[in-house]
């Protein structure tokens, strides 16, 4: 055997004593390892403002909308305004060609003046007929006129009087002729309805306009000063919607700007959407300075609960309280004595919280009568609180747990009623250094496989 291939057995034989020591090594962490302290992630209880709130999407539009149109026909001669414009109520925005409806108006009043004419020669023909009709009258009292001519006379003036209401009536009617045509040639000046500005424009000079069938729109006025929020609200939160309720907004313009508003209604119909029923809730918002523009994006949540200067904790460290005495079905109080025996001999792989709470209980003193009292008292004067337990870490680094009242809570902080106080720390997480150990060694196994490592690997 030569002295080349007696180093190579010697270094061979090296490296596997090499490897073997640090498999001992690992195997022994694995198994004493956890007898190390546990480590836990803790955070402070401060305290803040907490606000619970439903969310929704919705968009920005003016509250006031006037579309503008036209009620006659005739070309658009002019138009006063652009887009963008000011405009005060009844100021003059436009103009249509009126030869027709003044030529109309025109002929009406010459009509009118021709029945008022022939209403003064009728009634010269009344009072004629009417003095006529009294002389006859008298000569017939008088035996010195035939009955024939009294009964004559006394017919023409009843037809007189007739006549002079026929005309009356012709007369009536041309007057609400001529007024109608006056209306229509006052409608070839477009007046603005409210004051507002002007969003649109549908119509340009010089373009022919047709108001026989439905009437054009020349443009849209609306108010902006004033604006509304629509948002879609989802059947599961509209219950928790009401009027008059307070709300903000945000939109993707200005995300830190919060507008800050209330409900003003919900609309009673709702709108389906892929069998999603959403129901249209409005919220009015002053625009003094005219930030909001519509068709905005408004991120808007409705504010259901909130709370200033009140003492807040992460909800990681809420832990849900059990009921006294609750046991798993089937096990005897014996039964749960062994159980926890056996946990606690386990120790290493327990974990520290249990831990934690083990020591407490088996440890830590009852809580005297005072803070048992308090403790009630409290669930009194809080009767919809929530129960929960919080591990608070006391002087010398141990976790202890105790009762506090939960009220508001978010998906991230929970509003404490009783229990802790500002800059308390509590337990949120355990970091412990074997489950990094632990995990390194399942990520190995799992490469392994079942049958071991592959041929021709250590």
């Amino acid at each position: 055997m030569s002295k080349t291939h007696l180093l190579k057995t010697r270094w061979t034989w090296i490296i596997i004593a090499a490897v073997a020591v640090l498999a001992g090594w690992l195997a022994w962490q694995a198994i004493w390892g956890g007898e190390k302290a546990p480590e836990y992630q803790t955070a402070e209880v401060t305290r803040g403002d907490i606000e619970v709130s439903i969310s929704s999407a919705g968009k920005v539009a003016p509250k006031d909308t006037v579309t503008v149109g036209a009620q006659v026909s005739g070309q658009l001669t002019e138009l006063l305004v652009e887009a963008g414009d000011l405009v005060e109520q009844g100021q003059l925005l436009a103009r249509i060609d009126a030869t027709i409806a003044e030529t109309n108006v025109e002929g009406s009043q010459a009509q009118l003046m021709e029945l008022q004419a022939s209403r003064r020669q009728q009634q010269a023909s009344l009072e004629l007929a009417k003095a006529n009709a009294d002389r006859a009258k008298m000569l017939f009292e008088n035996d010195a006129l035939a009955r024939a001519d009294f009964e004559s006379a006394q017919a023409e003036y009843t037809i007189a009087v007739g006549r002079l209401e026929a005309i009356n009536a012709q007369i009536t009617r041309q007057s609400s002729t001529l007024r109608a045509q006056q209306a229509t040639l006052e409608f070839t000046n477009i007046y603005a309805p409210i004051s507002g500005t002007v969003v649109s424009l549908a119509a340009v000079e010089g373009q022919t306009l047709n108001a026989n069938q439905t009437a054009p729109t020349i443009l849209t006025l609306a108010d902006l000063t004033i604006m509304t929020v629509e948002t879609d609200v989802s059947e599961a939160d509209v219950l928790r919607v009401k009027p008059g309720q307070a709300a903000w907004f945000s939109t993707l313009g200005d995300s830190t700007r919060r507008w800050e508003t209330s409900v003003r209604q919900i609309l009673p119909t709702p709108e389906v959407l892929n069998d999603v029923v959403l129901y249209k809730a409005m919220l009015d918002i002053a625009n003094p300075d005219n930030l909001l523009k519509p068709e905005m994006t408004a991120q808007v949540f409705f504010i259901t609960g909130s709370a200033k200067d009140a003492v807040l904790v992460p909800v990681t460290a809420l832990q849900s309280t059990p009921q006294r005495g609750q046991r798993p079905q089937g096990q005897s109080r014996e039964g749960g004595r062994e159980r926890a025996e056996g946990s606690a001999r386990e120790g290493r792989t327990g974990g520290g919280m249990m831990q934690a709470e083990a020591s407490e209980r088996a440890g830590a003193p009852q809580q005297d009568d005072s803070q048992r009292r308090a403790f009630m008292e409290a669930r009194k004067a809080y009767p919809e609180a929530e129960v929960a337990t919080v591990l608070v870490m006391g002087p010398d680094g141990t976790p202890r747990p105790r009762p506090v009242l939960i009220g508001l809570k978010t998906r991230t902080q929970a509003e404490v009623l009783f229990g802790l106080e500002p800059g308390q720390t509590v337990v949120t997480g355990e970091v412990s250094a074997r489950s990094t150990a632990t995990a390194t060694q399942s990520q190995q196994r799992a490469q392994q496989g079942p049958m071991g490592p592959p041929p021709g690997r250590m």
